[in-house]
């Protein structure tokens, strides 16, 4: 009874710190933080589905999480721009106005289905292309760690299009709100929490359905899977497609509350610190992801303001750590410590004497 009340109670008191206490404690600055905080949070959601259950180690998650991010800033710059406008950034570095790529995004319509297909539709053409070719592993981890370092090329390269190293910022509205208002920080805050909340029952519900035993099956023995009649590849790629399309999503949250993007938060350094998270927290659970990710995010901008140069170093060397002597992250720990106690062995029956009744 009480383990089948646990993920409902956990779900309740989750709600219960975002919605309640979170506004009540924090200041307007810190709440702000927590909500980018919770971006990364959303993006550990799908890699705890991909990597954890899938055994697929997703080190690319920067390129769909900066695809929802840019999508989001290109429409917020044209909207600030007004019916026509040209964003600041561009009438400054080009006469030639905006790009025809930029005009469909305009529209708000167009651009949430943008952001909530296109990284899923990549994802769809990606873990196709590889699953099918049986990539997996250490191979399939370098190849999306690569995408990760070629997306952050193509950004830097194109300072006209994206902003180039720089990114894009300067935000002023959303969707016809204003950014500077307190309220309306509030009410990302809140879309960001009730995101995440979401997010985290879609995934449950994958991971106790008829698909999520057939995903941890392909994890531990895919060649014993495919024998009985499953595709792999197929099983896989709907996981990566889910991570996809979090991190799109996150990405999307991520620029009115943070109010810049830029390739520094897509690259292969911040795809690395989103697994990190993922790590620490334990990527088999259903929480431990999310509150890895809060927690290392947290870390970043606190001791990165102490220790600026060696951040990095030590972010490298707790991941390290984690996955030599706690696989698990830090949820086994708990994990352990719940755990009920094995049964003693049953006694022997003694055998009658000879003779007896």
């Amino acid at each position: 009874m009480s383990r089948r009340w646990a993920v409902p109670a956990a779900f309740a008191g989750t709600a219960l710190l975002l919605f309640v206490v979170a506004p009540l404690a924090l200041s307007p600055f810190r709440l702000d933080q927590l909500g980018r905080y919770l971006c990364f949070a959303i993006v550990a959601v799908g890699i705890g589905l991909a990597w954890g259950r899938g055994g697929m180690l997703t080190l690319g998650q920067g390129v769909f999480f900066g695809m929802g991010a840019y999508l989001m800033a290109m429409h917020l710059k044209l909207a600030d721009a007004g019916p026509g406008g040209t964003p600041d950034f561009m009438a400054l570095i080009s006469s030639d106005g905006v790009p025809w790529w930029w005009e469909p995004f305009r529209s708000e319509v167009v651009t949430l289905l943008a952001i909530l297909l296109l990284p899923a539709a990549v994802a769809a053409v990606l873990g196709l292309a590889t699953f099918r070719r049986r990539v997996r592993g250490a191979y399939f981890a370098i190849l999306s760690q690569a995408l990760a370092a070629a997306f952050a090329i193509l950004l830097i390269g194109n300072p006209t299009g994206t902003g180039g190293s720089t990114g894009l910022s300067g935000f002023r509205g959303f969707f016809g709100f204003a950014l500077a208002d307190p309220a309306n920080r509030l009410v990302l805050f809140f879309t960001a929490a009730g995101v995440l909340l979401v997010l985290l029952a879609l995934a449950r519900q994958l991971m106790v359905s008829r698909y999520g035993e057939l995903l941890v099956a392909c994890r531990d023995a895919e060649e014993r899977v495919r024998f009985l009649g499953y595709d792999p590849a197929t099983v896989k790629t709907a996981a990566f497609v889910v991570a996809a399309f979090t991190a799109g999503i996150a990405g999307a949250l991520f620029v009115p509350i943070v109010g810049i993007v830029s390739p520094n938060d897509v690259g292969i350094v911040p795809s690395i610190g989103m697994l990190i998270g993922v790590a620490i927290g334990g990527r088999t659970t259903l929480f431990g992801p999310v509150l890895g990710a809060i927690a290392v995010a947290w870390a970043g901008s606190t001791l990165s303001e102490q220790f600026p140069s060696g951040w990095t170093y030590a972010q490298g060397l707790l991941f390290m750590l984690v996955i030599a002597f706690l696989p698990g992250g830090l949820a086994s720990l708990a994990w352990r410590r719940t755990r009920p106690a094995r049964p003693a062995a049953a006694a022997q029956p003694v055998p009658a004497p000879s003779g007896g009744s």
